[in-house]
């Protein structure tokens, strides 16, 4: 064998070896994008999901406007004030009854029978 058949050897392993690293960076960088556009698809369907849970948030809890002045607790009697907090409270109650109500039907769940009786006694 001629002592150039070495170098030939030689430089057809270092191109071979070339040649794979070449395609392994192609296979790496295809997997990167392909990475990339999973990412993006998933954030905006994660987005779309988070803007239309706030909006349903937004218009599920709506506030009333306050009629109580604050700080006017100071010159009221405790049993108004009693009285008032009373009141809230149950109103509290009935719209976590109504929230669950709706959440319920919503999801096709059987409704509890004391929920149901609560919503007939008020209405």
């Amino acid at each position: 064998m001629p002592w150039w058949s070495w170098i030939v050897i030689w430089i057809a392993l270092i191109a071979l070896s070339l040649l794979f690293m070449v395609f392994l960076g192609f296979r790496l960088w295809r997997g990167v994008v392909a990475l990339a556009r999973t990412f993006n698809q998933v954030s905006a369907e994660r987005s779309a999901f988070w803007d239309k849970s706030l909006e349903k948030a937004r218009v599920e809890h709506v506030t009333e406007e306050r009629t109580t002045i604050p700080g006017g607790a100071v010159f009221a009697t405790p049993e108004k004030m009693k009285d008032d907090y009373l009141a809230a409270k149950e109103e509290r109650r009935f719209a976590r009854l109504l929230r669950r109500v709706a959440r319920r039907k919503e999801r096709g769940q059987l409704q509890s029978l004391r929920d149901i009786e609560a919503i007939q006694d008020v209405g």
